[in-house]
């Protein structure tokens, strides 16, 4: 029987020191309640960012996304660029003009406030921006010599919304898109990210700081006094990857095969940057858990509705309690995953239980990478012996 879905749970556990990585308005660290307890949170928004950082890091520049408002002046650059390097030779006058009037199909007008910039962010792929001027065929100069209304009835013709909707970079295709007003562009994101929250109930402190100024010699008063505030905390992180979706916006094996492998890396390694210089906060994880379904994805947070308070440490009784989580869902509602697969740090018989073995970090993306592959191939999965002993 073909499994129509496929689901890869990434949870993390992870400590971070001292450190504000992602703050509201007034510059406090975020936080929610959840369980009756003040926890330390990171928006799912802060980490997805710092993910798709990650992630462009192991992308050739040409393959990457960019998220802007500013589509018409990277269009209009590369129409700019001489025809033996991928543009159109155009003017600065004749590319601005033609950028504008290609880019007007998609409802793309400019912002009140700059000419340079459109009224909101688009998120698209560079080579996208090649495959509008290739669009031209040659005809840019012949396009941008006509009337308003002649260009006008001429880029009609032209499949820039079609451009647009096909061919999109992996980062587009992991985290999607949304145009309100041309639904067409739309892309149905493949993967949802959970806000991370603190696995204990969380304080926040102030840092009170002062900078000297090195060239006053005539008194010792500070030369600035500031505070910055601050917490640290065990998150528990989760996100899911529909592999089925991923797949649907790639239209290629290979790359969902690939991006998926990466995403799981780039989500594990990650960090937001948020007062980064001032804390130094960029750890990595002690848990790394993945857990593969066909049904529906099941986010594991109850584990820590009742904070934990370890006496010796947080790290490992969150591991424990996760473990516990995993088990009882499994039990009680039935939704035991088919494939667990783990990278972690912690010690004893009930973690590699329900876990399995601690594979090698790079082991486990290779687990990953043959285990989607299997899938897309039209592999029906079964149960590994550690799900079904572990749950």
């Amino acid at each position: 029987m073909s499994q129509k879905h496929l689901f890869v749970e990434v949870h993390i556990l992870q400590s971070l020191p001292p450190s504000n990585v992602n703050r509201d308005d007034s510059g406090t660290p975020k936080q929610a309640v959840y369980g009756g307890a003040r926890r330390a949170r990171v928006s799912s928004q802060a980490w997805k960012r710092a993910t798709r950082t990650e992630y462009a890091r192991q992308v050739p520049e040409a393959d990457r996304a960019t998220r802007t408002k500013r589509i018409a002046t990277l269009l209009a650059q590369r129409l700019i660029q001489p025809a033996g390097q991928g543009g159109a030779g155009l003017t600065q006058e004749q590319a601005d003009r033609l950028a504008a009037a290609l880019l007007e199909p998609l409802g793309i007008t400019k912002s009140a406030k700059k000419d340079d910039q459109s009224a909101y962010l688009l998120f698209f792929g560079k080579k996208q921006l090649d495959a509008l001027v290739k669009l031209l065929d040659g005809r840019a100069a012949e396009l941008a010599a006509l009337a308003d209304d002649e260009l006008k009835s001429e880029v009609k013709k032209l499949a820039v919304v079609q451009t647009l909707s096909t061919g999109h970079p992996a980062e587009v295709a992991l985290f999607g898109r949304m145009v309100a007003d041309l639904p067409t562009l739309n892309v149905d994101a493949s993967v949802q990210v959970a806000h991370a929250l603190s696995t204990h109930a969380v304080r926040t402190e102030f840092d009170y700081y002062t900078a000297v100024d090195d060239e006053n010699t005539e008194d010792h008063g500070a030369g600035m006094i500031g505070t910055v505030e601050y917490n640290s905390s065990t998150l528990y992180r989760y996100a899911v990857l529909g592999v089925h979706q991923l797949r649907d916006n790639l239209s290629d094996a290979d790359e969902t095969r690939e991006t998926a492998v990466r995403f799981i890396d780039a989500f594990a390694r990650s960090m937001p940057t948020g007062h980064q210089n001032s804390f130094a906060h960029r750890t990595l994880p002690h848990l790394v858990l993945l857990t593969v379904r066909t049904d529906q994805p099941v986010n594991l947070v109850s584990a820590y509705e009742e904070p934990v308070t370890g006496v010796t440490g947080l790290a490992a009784e969150s591991i424990v309690r996760l473990a516990d989580e995993l088990r009882a869902v499994g039990n009680t509602w039935g939704n035991k995953p088919l494939r667990t697969l783990a990278t972690y740090t912690a010690e004893g018989d009930k973690v590699t239980e329900v876990f399995g073995s601690s594979l090698p970090f790079p082991a486990l993306l290779d687990s990953v990478n043959a285990l989607v592959g299997e899938w897309l191939d039209g592999g029906a999965l079964a149960p590994s012996e550690a799900s079904e002993a572990g749950a």
